[in-house]
């Protein structure tokens, strides 16, 4: 956050602010008290006044960067389960882009560092990501439901292998400094993965009906020719 919007936060909100920053560039273990305080520019007594430990902020921190990401658009069913699913993803990835790519998910910082010392850390980090992979669950059944998704898949696996993917792109997207592997995600999830299976999609579609019965036709006069 720029110097000028920082100067007119709270105290407070100057050391969760900064704290964001500096956990998503430095990591949890890395990032100590003294550099949090220097990049909010509060004396470092400040600090204990609102949060008695360093994973206490790193809790509220969590909060704030999972309402950026905002999960909860997985769930508003005002808007077709597919384009629900693409425009959240699409969502995070313009986060990215304003690091130009160079920081990925702070929730993948943090899973990688969890101990048994930092157990609030743990129990907010599972809950949320039990939450996202129930909300993309939720929308990929929707999707079945209504013939945009492929009855066949199972909605809980492929939405925990969305999330899992997603953190490899944005891993690939800070080797190279670019969106490319994101858009590798994208155009695998939409345009093979998350598809209406060939038979509904013939029921919809009057050129795909006439294209299958034609192929039925000629197999079933093979058939009798055989015979």
């Amino acid at each position: 956050m720029a110097r000028a919007s920082i100067s007119k936060l709270s105290t407070r909100e100057k050391i969760v602010s900064a704290a964001v920053d500096r956990f998503h560039a430095l990591g949890y273990s890395a990032c100590g008290v003294q550099e949090i305080v220097d990049a909010a520019g509060v004396p470092k007594g400040s600090f204990y006044n609102y949060f008695k430990a360093k994973e206490l902020l790193a809790v509220e921190v969590l909060g704030t960067y999972w309402e950026g990401v905002r999960i909860d658009m997985l769930a508003d069913k005002t808007v077709a389960p597919v384009e629900r699913i693409r425009g959240h993803f699409e969502h995070i990835a313009s986060l990215y882009a304003g690091f130009g790519y160079e920081r990925g998910c702070l929730i993948g910082k943090f899973v990688q560092e969890l101990s048994e010392t930092t157990p609030r850390i743990r129990q907010d980090v599972v809950g949320e990501v039990i939450r996202w992979i129930e909300l993309l669950a939720t929308a990929i059944r929707e999707g079945q439901a209504d013939g945009s998704i492929a009855p066949e898949l199972d909605a809980d696996k492929i939405a925990r292998y969305l999330i899992n993917s997603w953190g490899g792109a944005a891993a690939g997207m800070k080797i190279v400094k670019s969106r490319a592997p994101l858009d590798d995600f994208f155009s695998t999830t939409f345009s093979l993965l998350l598809q209406p299976s060939p038979s509904r999609g013939a029921r919809r579609d009057p050129v795909q009906r006439r294209v299958v019965a034609k192929k039925r036709r000629v197999k079933r006069a093979a058939g009798r020719e055989r015979r």
